[in-house]
């Protein structure tokens, strides 16, 4: 039997009871991401969905919730200084890390504790 993957539909990141007003705050007005309606059977767990891509990034309500300090989500951004000044403008710490070959990468804590990596691949072809 062969398995084929195709591709990651979301990821999910748990926040605490009645998160939903911060998270809009931070996936949607400082990150920009468009949110998406739950389906109908699901909008009594609370929580919020938004649209990053072609994927989608599900803040679901966890009880006792806990704060992901290293497992996170690593999103791909194009611009990376624009989104460090627009969360530096809204006042949200950055976090640098080990450089990896290819790839600038910052990381930051979403308003539960939540670690999130932000990274833009760049180019190691030199020019003349």
């Amino acid at each position: 039997m062969s398995i084929v993957f195709k591709g990651i539909d979301h990821i999910q990141i748990a926040a605490p009871k009645d998160c939903e007003e911060k998270a809009r705050m931070f996936y949607g007005n400082v990150l920009g991401l468009e949110e998406i309606p739950k389906p109908e059977n699901l909008r009594g767990r609370g929580g919020c969905w938004f649209q990053l891509g072609p994927q989608e990034i599900h803040i679901g309500v966890q009880k006792d919730f806990v704060p992901a300090s290293k497992a996170h989500p690593g999103l791909l951004v194009d611009d990376l200084d624009t989104l460090k000044e627009n969360l530096k403008k809204n006042e949200i710490e950055i976090k640098e890390d080990t450089p990896i070959k290819g790839r600038n990468r910052i990381f930051v804590s979403d308003p539960f504790g939540n670690r999130i990596e932000f990274l833009e691949f760049i180019s190691t072809e030199r020019t003349s």
